[in-house]
């Protein structure tokens, strides 16, 4: 069997618009294949065409107060690709329209239903074998998003230029910038999501941090804004600094690296959150708990081994542990809620200060990575 075929390359510069347009130009298809997959987990979640619409009117609203350049650049997505901008919304608010279309139109309810899985670790400089910070993740969620996935390089001109791997259509998912600062993101679940209405759709969140020109400037920005839903940020800055934020819609633990390292999956860890919310996450994700250990496990064991340093090859050993199969570390294609493939779609290793990044697509049937530069 061959080994899967990367991720599309796009670049990307100009004006916010520019940026938008030369995206949906390079990948049309692929945008496609991004809006009919939400439109369809809409559709399964009895969520019609005139809800969407109003769903999108007001995600649109929220984006325009956030930052109208990421409208812009959606509008240019949308020009480029041939779709309307209605749709390039549905892409990047799908998670709070997805799990919280209830809240989003009437506070009626918590959605009841998971989201993205993921495993991300962080490894700092010291206790790494080349000497540079080491930000990896595997992205668990549809298997479809094989088809979808895309690497984007941006060059700004009003800020740092950034490496993204991100869906086709989307503003951000993970990647870091030219100023060393990474970024990955975890499926956090608890009883205070979709409670109320809030400021910002989580993917512009993402991209507004990855735009940071320190680690600093990050956290300020996650600070500031209330959130519809739970999440896990893993932030790092390539001098070596690394923090986790676990993300409630209004209020923020934090978690900072122990021995070199940290791990986080899909539940919460801080001893604080824990006694102050309910966590949701293993009624969908009870292989949470183990594939946080397992990876923290082999971690330490390498931290134990002279010369007392991690490489790329325990973080890649790491993420492609699937015991217990289909449930691992590495997740391979299972069934999911609402007649739907749940798979790892991707296993993304980083190098912010060497300013590289591999991604393996489908690791599940081979892991090959593709090298990507900023």
């Amino acid at each position: 069997m061959s080994l899967p075929a990367p991720f599309p390359f796009v670049e990307t510069s100009g004006s916010p618009y520019q940026r938008g347009l030369q995206h949906g130009q390079a990948v049309p298809q692929r945008v496609a294949a991004s809006i009919a997959l939400y439109r369809e987990q809409l559709l399964r979640r009895d969520v019609g065409e005139p809800q969407i619409r109003v769903l999108a009117q007001t995600m649109a609203s929220c984006i325009e107060r956030f930052d109208a350049d990421y409208l812009a650049e959606m509008r240019g997505i949308a020009d480029g690709a041939g779709v309307s901008l209605e749709d390039v919304i549905v892409i990047n608010c799908r998670t709070e329209m997805m799990f919280g279309h209830d809240a989003l139109v009437s506070n009626a309810r918590l959605a009841d239903e998971p989201g993205d899985g993921c495993t991300g670790l962080i490894v700092l400089p010291d206790a790494s074998e080349t000497g540079r910070l080491i930000h990896a993740h595997n992205w668990d969620w549809r298997e479809e998003c094989t088809e979808t996935g895309i690497v984007l390089r941006m060059q700004r001109g009003d800020g740092p230029d950034l490496l993204m791997f991100t869906e086709a259509g989307s503003l951000a998912r993970h990647g870091f910038n030219s100023a060393g600062v990474s970024l990955t993101g975890n499926f956090l679940w608890s009883d205070r999501d979709y409670t109320k209405r809030a400021d910002v759709p989580l993917v512009l969140i993402r991209r507004k941090m990855l735009e940071a020109e320190n680690l600093c400037q990050a956290m300020k920005l996650l600070w500031s804004v209330d959130r519809f839903c739970s999440n896990n940020l893993m932030l790092a800055q390539a001098g070596g600094e690394a923090v986790d934020l676990e993300c409630a819609p209004d209020e923020i633990f934090w978690l900072t690296p122990e021995n070199g390292f940290i791990v986080h999956a899909n539940h919460w860890i801080c001893p604080v959150a824990r006694t102050k919310l309910r966590d949701l996450g293993p009624r969908a994700n009870p292989d949470s708990i183990y594939r946080q250990r397992r990876v923290s496990a082999r971690l330490s064991a390498a931290r134990l081994e002279a010369p007392h340093r991690i490489g790329w090859d325990t973080v890649k050993a790491a993420l492609a542990d699937d015991f217990p199969a289909p449930d691992g570390v590495l997740r391979r294609p299972k069934p999911a809620s609402h007649a739907s493939i749940s798979a790892t779609v991707a296993t993304t290793l980083m190098d912010p200060a060497d300013r590289r990044m591999w991604v393996a697509r489908k690791p599940y049937e081979g892991i090959q990575f593709a090298e990507y530069r900023l």
